[in-house]
């Protein structure tokens, strides 16, 4: 990362129903919190009306922030096929709205996450909250799927920077 110039990373954690966004800007050493959100679609919303919201709302964001990387939780096993099918319909629209703003983007495990933000890959939802919440200077934990995708955004920062 170039010292002097600011690096803005968007991370998203994919869902068709509550997608958490959140957008971190790393100037040197400097990690600051820019921006972060749930993408909430009612259930009674259509299947394909969610997709499309999700897709646009990202597009929002891209437009907005102009990110230089987009980062996912990669996915995990499901046990519910049909969980596992709309999710990955889910992150389909995402990949494909970073894709058409030529966002790169990259994954990493809920494990890996966790371990970059506290330590163990076996960390409480809780205790990702409160990382990001410390790590950030907030001063209170943002929602849930929020805190999940900040966690995505400093868990690339953190890779760049020790080089993992």
């Amino acid at each position: 990362m170039d010292q002097a110039r600011e690096f803005v990373v968007m991370g998203i954690d994919a869902s068709l129903r509550a997608t958490g966004v959140g957008l971190v800007s790393v100037r040197g050493k400097r990690v600051s919190l820019l921006h972060y959100h749930v993408i909430r679609n009612p259930a009674r919303m259509s299947h394909g009306e969610g997709l499309s919201r999700l897709y646009s709302n990202i597009c929002h964001v891209i437009d907005d922030y102009s990110p230089s990387v987009a980062v996912l939780e990669s996915p995990f096993f499901q046990r519910n096929v049909r969980t596992a099918i709309t999710l990955g319909e889910a992150r389909g629209v995402i990949l494909a709205a970073c894709a058409a703003a030529g966002v790169p983007t990259c994954q990493y495990s809920p494990r890996e996450i966790k371990r970059a933000l506290v330590g163990t890959g076996a960390a409480h939802k809780s205790q990702v909250g409160f990382m990001i919440r410390r790590i950030l200077g907030l001063r209170e934990p943002p929602p849930a799927d929020a805190a999940d995708a900040l966690a995505a955004a400093v868990c690339h920062i953190h890779r760049l920077r020790t080089g993992e």
